[in-house]
C-alpha cells in the first residue's frame, strides 16, 4: 500500500475510534442525543430549590448523553463557570441556554451551534437573564431580573431577536417568571411566583407571546410549589414537577389536560418511593426523568416506560452530579405564530367584567352569587388608583394605563373590604380583556347579555387622570 493510502486508512481508523468514544463529534449532527443540566451534589443543599435559587445553579454544566449508550457523556460547556436551561431549536440544529463564563459574570443567554459546537452570546445586560426558549417567528423569550418604579422587583419576561436586538418586555408585575415553554398553540407557559406585597407559591401561568391575555393555567393547593415548567405531549397533557414542601429537594410528577387544566390534575408518582426533579415526556407511556431512588443522595437520569413502575433503565448515574434539566435534540413541530393586538401608539388597555358578584360555581352549595358588591378599588404596587362604583348588574369597564401592574379588591356598601385583592394584572397597549366575575371558574362561558357598563365610556384608571387623549382604534 502506498504512503498516501496508509494516511487515508489511518485517518479513517481514527475517526471510527473517536466516534466510538464520544457521543457526538464536532461537525456531526447530534440528532437523538439528550442534553442535560448537571449540578454538583457538593454545591446542592436541601434549600437549593427555594425562592428563585433553582434558576441560578452554581457550577452547573450542560452535557450530551447518548440514550443508546448509557453512562457516556460529553460536556458541552466546559469553558463556562455555570450553564443550564437548554432549549433546542425547531430544526434541531441549535440550542439556547443561560450561562456564566466566569464567576463574576451575570447570567446571560447564549446559543450553541450543535453541528459546529460553537457558542455565541445573545444578551449582554448587567442584570441576570435566564430560561430562554425559541419562539416560532425566529425570536426568543427569556426571563430578566427587573427592578424599577413600575414593577418594583421582578423577573420579567422579555423577547428579542436572536442577535439580541428588538428587545420587548412582556410582563409588568412584581412576579418572578421562570422555566417558560412554548405550547403548540403558540402561547407561553411559565412558572409564576408573586414577590410583592408578600411571596406567594409558584403557579403555572399562560400568556400570548406579546404579553396579552395573561391568565392562570394551573394552581395547586396553597402548599404546592412547582419546580419546572410544562412539557406538552401529543395527546394534550402538560407534565410538570410539584411538591407539597416549602423547602424542596424534589417532588412528584403531575399532569393536567390542555383543554381543562384547572380540573384535570393527574398524579403519576405519588404511590412510588423516591423523588423527581425533572420530566421530559416522549410518548404517552414513555418519559425521561431525573429520579432519586430511596437511600441515595443524588438524582440520576432514567427512562421509564411507565412512571408508576419505577423500573426504567438508567441512562446516566453519576454520584457527583444531580440531573436537573432534560432536553432532546430532534426536529420539532413549529408552534402557531400568533398575531398581536398590541399597538404601541395606544396608551391604554380595556378591562371588562360582566358581573363582579359571580363567584366560583364549583363550590358546593354556591348559588352563583354571594353578598352584593357595590364598589371596587384598584390598587398599584404602593398606592391606590381609585375606587369605582359598579353598575346595578355588577358590571364595570376600566380604561387602564398600559404596562402598569394593578390589583382589584371588592368593597361593600359601607366601603369596607369585602374580598381580595386579586392576583396582579396588567394590560398591554390596545389590549382588551374580559372576565365573567370575581374568582369565577375561568373555564365557564359567560352569560349572553348586554352589560350596563358597555353602554357608557369606561372609567379611566388611575381615576385622577380624568381623560386620556390618544390614538383612536377602529375595531373591525
Amino acid at each position: 500500500m502506498t504512503y498516501n493510502g496508509l494516511k487515508i486508512l489511518a485517518s479513517i481508523l481514527l475517526t471510527v475510534v473517536l466516534s466510538a468514544v464520544l457521543p457526538s463529534c464536532k461537525g456531526r449532527a447530534m440528532s437523538g442525543m439528550l442534553v442535560i443540566t448537571q449540578v454538583p451534589v457538593s454545591s446542592t443543599d436541601a434549600d437549593f430549590c427555594t425562592g428563585e435559587s433553582w434558576r441560578y445553579l452554581t457550577g452547573a454544566r450542560l452535557a450530551a448523553v447518548d440514550p443508546d449508550r448509557p453512562g457516556k457523556i460529553r460536556v458541552l460547556t466546559g469553558n463556562f463557570f455555570s450553564a443550564c436551561s437548554p432549549d433546542i431549536s425547531y430544526d434541531g440544529r441549535f440550542m439556547l441556554f443561560s450561562g456564566r463564563q466566569s464567576e463574576s459574570d451575570s447570567w446571560q443567554i447564549w446559543e450553541m451551534d450543535l453541528r459546529k459546537m460553537k457558542t455565541r452570546k445573545i444578551t449582554s445586560f448587567t442584570e441576570d437573564c435566564t430560561d430562554p426558549s425559541y419562539l416560532p417567528d425566529g425570536r426568543m423569550v427569556f426571563s430578566k431580573y427587573t427592578e424599577n418604579d413600575t414593577v418594583k422587583i421582578s423577573h420579567s419576561l422579555f423577547t428579542c431577536k436572536l442577535d439580541g436586538s428588538a428587545l420587548n418586555q412582556l410582563t409588568f408585575s412584581p412576579v418572578a417568571n421562570f422555566a417558560t415553554t412554548v405550547l403548540k398553540d403558540g402561547r407561553l407557559l411559565t412558572v409564576s411566583r408573586q414577590l410583592l406585597p408578600e411571596h406567594g407559591n409558584p403557579v403555572l401561568m399562560v400568556l400570548r407571546p406579546d404579553g396579552t391575555k395573561a391568565d392562570l393555567f394551573y394552581k395547586g393547593s396553597d402548599s404546592i410549589v412547582f419546580l419546572k415548567g410544562g412539557a406538552e405531549t401529543d395527546d394534550g397533557r402538560i407534565f410538570f414537577i410539584e411538591n407539597t414542601r416549602e423547602s424542596l429537594s424534589g417532588g412528584t410528577i403531575a399532569s393536567v389536560s390542555y383543554n381543562q387544566p384547572l380540573n384535570s390534575r393527574a398524579d403519576h408518582t405519588s404511590s412510588t418511593e423516591g423523588a423527581y426533579l425533572a420530566v421530559l415526556p416522549l410518548h404517552s407511556n414513555e418519559m425521561l426523568v431525573s429520579y432519586k431512588k430511596p437511600g441515595t443522595d443524588h438524582y440520576a437520569l432514567y427512562e421509564f416506560d411507565n412512571v408508576r413502575n419505577t423500573t426504567g433503565k438508567i441512562v446516566l448515574d453519576d454520584p457527583d452530579y444531580n440531573v436537573f434539566d432534560i432536553a432532546r435534540v430532534m426536529k420539532y413541530e413549529r408552534p402557531r405564530n400568533l398575531p398581536s393586538e398590541v399597538d404601541m401608539m395606544v396608551k391604554t388597555g380595556l378591562l371588562f367584567c360582566q358581573d363582579i358578584n359571580v363567584r366560583d360555581i364549583r363550590m358546593k352549595g354556591n348559588p352563583g352569587k354571594f353578598g352584593k358588591v357595590h364598589m371596587i378599588e384598584v390598587l398599584g404596587t404602593d398606592t391606590t388608583y381609585g375606587k369605582v362604583t359598579v353598575e346595578m348588574d355588577g358590571s364595570f369597564q376600566l380604561k387602564v394605563i398600559a404596562d402598569t401592574p394593578f390589583r382589584i379588591r371588592t368593597l361593600d356598601d359601607s366601603g369596607n373590604v369585602e374580598s381580595g385583592p386579586c392576583a396582579w394584572l396588567w394590560l398591554r397597549p390596545n389590549e382588551r380583556r374580559g372576565c365573567v366575575g370575581c374568582h369565577e371558574d375561568p373555564e365557564i362561558v359567560p352569560e349572553n347579555r348586554l352589560a350596563e357598563a358597555v353602554k357608557k365610556p369606561p372609567v379611566v384608571i388611575p381615576t385622577y387622570f380624568g381623560e386620556i387623549k390618544e390614538k383612536t382604534v377602529e375595531l373591525e
